[in-house]
């Protein structure tokens, strides 16, 4: 019988073409899709981007404030309208600012992000388009705006919201920028948001309880000049600070404290309790 013989190098073509292939197939993946590492739904450029100054200041519920200048600065009023059902329907009206629900926990992106519910000064829900609703019962309703990664649009280190009561009294003190302009139902009176100077300055009682402060914070307008008196009455032991003043006086528990201090400088100041971090009001001094 005759075997059938092949030249020695007769496989070396085939071999070689092999050895192409398999070194093309590395280099191929290198053109190929970029591999994310993020959440689904959320950009590369959602992942890694960012925008403003981080502030050490925190809201109520712990998120820290991101800075970012007024000119660029997003903005929101709200609307509540009675539901014929209970409760309240309300419509956000935004300005530079878009609502992202796909991105929610990517990175921080101008004018993107969400809106959550403060309820009587409690977190109560989040918002990721301009209409919602609030159960009965409620008195105060406070819409703030959060980045995609939940901290806080700041502006002058005060946060980017809307206040309106729902119990028929006056809203909130303005804020001295858009952003904090409310409409809500006409009140049966027209009774001053807070007490009248006398000629020994202003008095504002705050209680606390938890982390639920009554009334709910807002902001005190102020002259320059004018004397003002916080009264603070707490259920545990800590201590009142006025920043940007560097006053406070201790609280012991059940029992009112009083701090008194002359509104000598200009600008936005932020009231809190030290050891819960807790914001009890705003001071805007003109």
């Amino acid at each position: 019988m005759t075997r059938a013989t092949h030249p020695r190098g007769a496989a070396t073509p085939l071999l070689s073409l092999v050895l192409v292939l398999a070194a093309a197939l590395p280099l191929a993946g290198c053109g190929g899709p970029a591999t994310t590492h993020h959440k689904p739904g959320t950009t590369h450029e959602e992942a890694s981007g960012s925008s403003g100054t981080l502030l050490p200041a925190r809201d109520e519920s712990g998120h820290r404030l991101r800075e970012v200048p007024a000119a660029t600065a997003p903005t929101v009023r709200v609307e509540a309208r009675p539901d014929t059902e209970g409760g309240w329907n309300i419509h956000l009206t935004v300005e530079r600012f878009r609502f992202t629900p796909d991105s929610t926990g990517g990175a921080a992106l101008p004018g993107r992000g969400h809106a959550r519910l403060l309820t009587d000064g409690r977190e109560t829900a989040r918002l990721y388009g301009d209409w919602g609703h609030v159960p009965p019962g409620a008195r105060t309703l406070t819409v703030r705006l959060h980045a995609d990664d939940h901290t806080v649009w700041a502006v002058a280190g005060a946060p980017v919201q809307a206040t309106v009561r729902l119990d028929g009294a006056p809203a909130a003190p303005p804020s001295p920028r858009p952003s904090d302009t409310a409409t809500a139902p006409a009140p049966a009176t027209t009774a001053p948001p807070s007490p009248r100077p006398t000629e020994t300055g202003r008095t504002v009682t705050l209680t606390i309880a938890g982390k639920t402060v009554e009334p709910p914070p807002s902001r005190i307008e102020l002259k320059k000049g004018e004397r003002l008196t916080l009264r603070v009455t707490g259920d545990r032991a800590d201590t009142v600070h006025v920043h940007g003043y560097d006053r406070e006086v201790p609280l012991s528990p059940g029992v009112p404290a009083a701090l008194t201090l002359t509104a000598d400088r200009t600008g936005l100041f932020e009231v809190e309790t030290h050891e819960s971090g807790l914001l009890l009001t705003q001071l805007v001094v003109r």
